[in-house]
């Protein structure tokens, strides 16, 4: 709407004060929050017309595209790729394509949409080992109770086995190892796969024989547990009896990752501010991954500070309790929730410390005193779409080895430098400047060298008789292709445009590659002589490639060897025209 009236700027710094100036007296709340919430909306504007900008490029392509084939119907391949690879909207498209009089193949559009959803749906299905959804609902109308989750308290258990699930075939009544099957229980410890936490492992071991390594845990439907299962050995029927173990160490990593998730979401809000809300998350053995919502990058010392304060908290051994309670008194005790997640009317709400220091509403399982996840450290910190940052932490043991890694590492640089690793900063900036005030008197005297070669090189060429005249030569270590440019075009500004002139010079580099400059003038270019050839085919003698402009271009290679015999091809060449 905003561009059918012409107006090309950004709208919401001058919407939005204008709307919270006027609800203000009613939500007075407003300002202690503004300032984070319309960052928030700035940044999506932003991002919407970035996206805007290169979407409309591609539309105009597609428009001439189509108008030079002779047609007015903007293919359903661009407009899908519009929408898939630019996120811009089908119906962006459509209003577009009728302002510039043409029109969008849309059944081929939806034709690709739906292929699209019909590989996700491939790939699901295929997680499920082939089974069909309806194969679910149709096996949990059989139950006469539901499955009961033991896992919050037990971390074994007696079941039975209601279902057998192969693949291809759907339900089963038996199936002799060694296959790939999914296994219903009517009670279970497994934790299945949900709000970012990783499922549990284990075995199942049946009365008669059966072994089965539980790779993974999911609910296809709604309180349908499925595990799936590798049969090793033996038969399994429906209605054996079995024992159901899960792997204590798994479970204990993923425990203590949870948990720790849920310390660095209050850590976030109380550095950043209430509206560093949950976005996402992974927890995984020994590692964290966790979603938030932020329109910029955290500073540095505010993601130290975060960790530091999750850190704080751990030493301080808070207990970790859990309560059911209704969703509203919940709500009303200060617990956290997902925006846009469906919860019934009774909630499980887990709670940090006796005040309460961290509050959510969640189903996953946790330790009980923080103190036995040991440590924390984040990894990174980053953007993974508009408005949206993500936090990558690695938690107990895996946080002991990487600050074993990194003690480990400090002790070998201060050895390296003879300092102490309190002094091991101060050490190492002081050989930076060192280095760098080398390097720089380094360049300057390849510059020199270089320099000096000029009057030879001119002179030379000069008084040469030949028809082109050639002005070649090997510098060797050169610092800088920069260096070298400036050199090859001095060398072409002294012979000037009175005879074909070609310079070539050719060396090595700081980074022990060859290379090779070469320049023409434009008495050489009127003869047909062009740098991007000659440069062309010296880099293919080093073994490399090159090329560029008539004037002036360059090239390499990996065998410094070859530039004497490079250089002397290259002037053969020119020579001849």
């Amino acid at each position: 709407a905003m561009r059918e009236l012409g107006v090309t700027d950004p709208v919401m710094p001058t919407l939005l004060p204008t709307s919270k100036a006027a609800m203000e007296p009613s939500y007075p709340e407003l300002n202690d929050t503004f300032h984070d919430v319309s960052e928030a909306a700035y940044g999506e504007e932003d991002a919407f017309r970035r996206t805007l900008e290169s979407g409309t490029e591609i539309f105009d392509m597609a428009v001439s595209k189509a108008k030079q084939a002779g047609s007015d119907l903007v293919s359903g391949e661009d407009a899908f790729k519009l929408h898939d690879t630019y996120g811009f909207p089908i119906e962006m498209t459509l209003e577009m394509a009728a302002d510039q009089g043409v029109k969008v193949d849309e059944a081929k559009f939806r034709e690709l949409m739906a292929e699209q959803k019909s590989r996700a749906r491939a790939d699901a299905l295929k997680k499920r080992h082939n089974v069909d959804l309806s194969v679910y609902d149709d096996f949990k109308k059989t139950l006469v109770k539901p499955i009961d989750f033991l896992g919050y308290t037990d971390m074994s258990a007696r079941a039975k086995v209601l279902g057998i699930m192969q693949e291809g075939k759907g339900s089963v009544p038996a199936v002799t190892g060694p296959a790939n099957i999914e296994v219903i229980l009517d009670r279970t410890p497994f934790y299945a796969q949900a709000g970012g936490q990783l499922a549990d492992q284990g075995e199942i071991l049946s009365d008669d024989g059966a072994v089965l390594e539980v790779d993974d845990v999911q609910k296809p439907i709604k309180d349908l547990i499925v595990h799936q299962c590798r049969l090793t050995e033996g038969t399994l029927v429906v209605g054996a009896e079995v024992n159901a173990n899960i792997d204590l160490a798994r479970r204990g990593a993923i425990a203590r990752s949870h948990t720790a998730t849920h310390m660095v979401h209050k850590a976030l809000r109380e550095e950043l501010g209430p509206q560093a809300t949950q976005r996402g998350s992974e927890d995984a053995p020994n590692r964290l991954r966790f979603d938030f919502q932020w329109s910029s990058a955290p500073s540095k010392n505010a993601m130290n500070a975060v960790e530091a304060r999750v850190n704080e908290k751990l030493r301080e051994n808070l207990a970790v309790t859990t309560q059911e309670m209704k969703f509203d008194d919940a709500i009303a005790l200060g617990a956290m929730h997902l925006f846009g997640e469906k919860y019934g009317d009774i909630v499980r709400v887990v709670s940090i410390g006796e005040d309460g220091w961290s509050r959510e509403l969640c189903g996953g399982t946790h330790i009980d005193h923080v103190g036995k996840i040991g440590a924390i450290n984040i990894m990174s910190e980053a953007s993974i779409g508009s408005g949206v940052r993500r936090v990558d932490a690695v938690v107990g043991q895996s946080a002991y080895e990487f600050n074993a890694r990194e003690h480990a590492l400090v002790s070998q640089l201060s050895d390296m430098v003879n300092a102490r690793p309190d002094e091991l900063a101060d050490r190492v900036n002081t050989l930076l400047a060192k280095l760098k005030e080398s390097d720089r008197r380094l360049a300057a005297m390849y510059e020199s060298q270089l320099a000096a070669a000029v009057p030879a090189l001119v002179s030379e060429a000069k008084a040469s008789q030949a028809p082109v005249k050639v002005a070649v030569k090997n510098v060797e270590h050169f610092g800088s292709f920069d260096a070298l440019r400036k050199t090859v075009l001095d060398v072409r500004g002294q012979l000037g445009d009175e005879s074909p002139a070609v310079v070539a010079l050719a060396g090595v580099n700081e980074d022990g590659k060859a290379m090779v400059a070469v320049a023409t003038n434009e008495a050489a270019r009127k003869q047909g002589i062009k740098a991007g050839d000659l440069a062309r085919g010296a880099s293919k003698m080093l073994g490399g490639g090159g090329g560029g402009k008539p004037d002036f271009a360059q090239g390499g290679g990996v065998d410094a060897s070859k530039i004497d015999e490079a250089l002397k091809a290259l002037a053969g060449q020119a020579l001849k025209g």
